[in-house]
């Protein structure tokens, strides 16, 4: 008998172990599936800015609440050549850039889609000279400060080009746009390609406007870009980044003066200086942006097939690029200005 009820308590309590080995089994496999859901949902979009106009309107979105349920993190950077550092180091998983600088990436590496036309600038990408410098042709021998990227490139060579002159016909400062206004004011340079707050800035203290860009319409175009990584394995969150900012922009659109508000605190300057800059700045709304990355309306492939020309031509890209194979639509077609919340 103590045999069989010895028999009978381990019939048992291996009946036991096995139920408590199982349970024990599925809180493990649940334990890794939520951190695996944790680990995707807490790991942030990080997105590279820098302080162009264009931009601001991300941040505006962020401050009117519509990122507050998507882990999306706006990374504040001093120059474009920055956001393509931090790109290729892989720091950050999509950034607004300028097409060229879009166009040098995706010549080196062939991870980077468009997913949106942030803005084409107007005149809000200028040449500033000191007063007694008449025009761009007095510039001839005169010190000009220049960011050292493709756009610098690209745009001080359009205006010497419009002008019958070259860069030979300069002498060319590497400066970075932190630097900007404060080398124009100690004399460092004697006219300075800006754009942003030391636009503003430099203007209100009488710099001298020699050129802007309404005077070679459609091809300085700002972008939103992210790594085809990015789209494979946080989808939802591009196209809440996608959402926001396009709402914001409507918000912008409906009620100036508040979003002027809203953005003058980030960017130091005025409310009025704000809504100034943005008058420099033709902003696609959402139909237009479909139409303009489907291809419906040729206008941006047509552009970029130029902008692809002329960075060949001055060594800023060291091969052609087809424009279509870089542009990706499916956030912008599937994007709402609705007010409900970005999932």
């Amino acid at each position: 008998m103590f045999i069989s009820l010895n028999r009978g308590l381990m019939n048992y309590l291996s009946s036991l172990i096995k139920k408590q080995l199982g349970v024990f089994l599925i809180t493990a496999i649940l334990a890794i599936v939520l951190t695996n859901c944790t680990t995707q949902t807490s790991s942030p979009l990080r997105i590279g800015t820098n302080l162009w106009t264009g931009y601001e309107t991300l941040y505006l979105a962020r401050d009117l609440g519509y990122y507050d349920q998507s882990p999306i993190k706006l990374v504040d950077y001093p120059s474009g050549t920055e956001e393509v550092r931090a790109y290729r180091n892989n720091e950050i998983e999509g950034a607004g850039l300028s097409i060229d600088q879009a166009l040098v990436l995706a010549a080196n590496q062939e991870n980077i889609k468009i997913i949106a036309i942030v803005d084409v600038s107007h005149g809000a990408d200028v040449i500033l000279g000191k007063p007694e410098i008449k025009d761009i042709k007095a510039l001839k021998g005169k010190r000009v400060g220049v960011e050292a990227t493709s756009l610098g490139a690209f745009f001080i060579a359009r205006a010497l080009e419009k002008n019958g002159m070259s860069v030979k016909d300069i002498q060319i400062v590497s400066l970075e746009p932190i630097e900007h206004e404060r080398a124009y004011k100690q004399g460092k340079v004697d006219a300075v390609v800006t754009f942003g707050p030391a636009r503003i800035k430099l203007l209100a203290a009488g710099a001298k406007l020699l050129f802007d860009s309404s005077q070679i319409p459609g091809e300085i175009v700002d972008i939103i870009a992210v790594s085809t990584e990015a789209i494979a394995n946080s989808p939802d969150t591009i196209q809440a980044l996608i959402n926001g900012r396009f709402r914001a922009l409507d918000y912008l659109e409906k009620n100036p003066q508040d979003a002027a508000t809203r953005m003058a605190k980030r960017t130091k300057v005025t409310s009025k200086q704000i809504l100034d800059a943005f008058k420099g700045l033709s902003q696609p709304n959402l139909q237009e942006n479909q139409k303009l990355l489907d291809q419906t309306d040729p206008a941006l492939v047509n552009g970029m097939k130029k902008l692809i020309q002329i960075m060949m031509e001055n060594k800023l890209i060291s091969k052609a690029i087809d424009p279509a194979s870089i542009l990706d639509d499916r956030f912008i077609k599937n994007a709402k200005l609705s007010s409900q919340k970005n999932s």
